[in-house]
């Protein structure tokens, strides 16, 4: 990751949502993005030139066009029409986003399109997170890793969050995962959590 003194930026060309330049580089600011907040408060995975990754929640393509500013190439994939248009617009710009409408909860529905990915990054407001982390999993390359953005209201608002952390933790453990690394995102992001998980290569593999 690239950090001038403790603020923490990507190479890219600016102009995208009105984000700050610092030293040539746009800042990447850990209010505005959960990623960028997990590499403040913890460890998270080094983003890489030859990384490919499947990005399950685009919105409007903030976070995504830091990541595009780092790796080879992000399938950026969003059902809302609205943030659409923006993220299409990020893509328009950067030429290795590849934005896909549609439900991250049917990943059969864009299995032609996304090849075997290095990483997952996921950020979608709603049940079932775990689950929807899961299903992905198919296109994660053995020793991969996938990065899950627990939003605990949005899976269940009447449980304690620290307990759908706890269960959302035990079922990717369930599912064959290793944690590496679980975080909180406070003080950037109030009752979310960043699980860094990776999928072990099988024998042979």
């Amino acid at each position: 990751m690239i950090w001038i003194g403790d603020v923490l930026v990507s190479r890219g060309e600016g102009g995208v949502y009105n984000e700050r330049m610092l030293g040539g580089a746009r800042v990447w600011e850990p209010y505005r993005s959960k990623l960028a907040a997990l590499y403040h408060v913890g460890k998270g995975v080094e983003l890489e030139p030859s990384l490919r990754v499947l990005y399950l929640g685009a919105a409007n393509g903030t976070t995504v066009s830091h990541v595009a500013d780092y790796t080879e190439a992000v399938y950026a994939v969003e059902f809302a029409p609205r943030p659409m248009q923006d993220l299409i617009e990020v893509a328009r710009r950067r030429k290795n986003v590849i934005p896909i409408m549609a439900d991250a909860t049917r990943p059969e529905t864009y299995a032609p399109i996304v090849e075997a990915v290095d990483l997952i990054y996921q950020d979608v407001a709603q049940p079932g997170q775990a689950a929807i982390a899961i299903r992905n999993c198919l296109f994660l390359k053995p020793g991969g890793y996938l990065i899950l953005m627990l939003k605990t209201r949005s899976v269940d608002v009447r449980k304690d969050p620290a307990i759908v952390f706890d269960e959302t933790i035990a079922a990717l453990k369930e599912a064959g995962f290793i944690v590496l690394e679980s975080v909180w995102l406070t003080p950037y992001h109030q009752d979310h959590a960043a699980i860094i998980c990776t999928k072990p290569a099988k024998p042979g593999e």
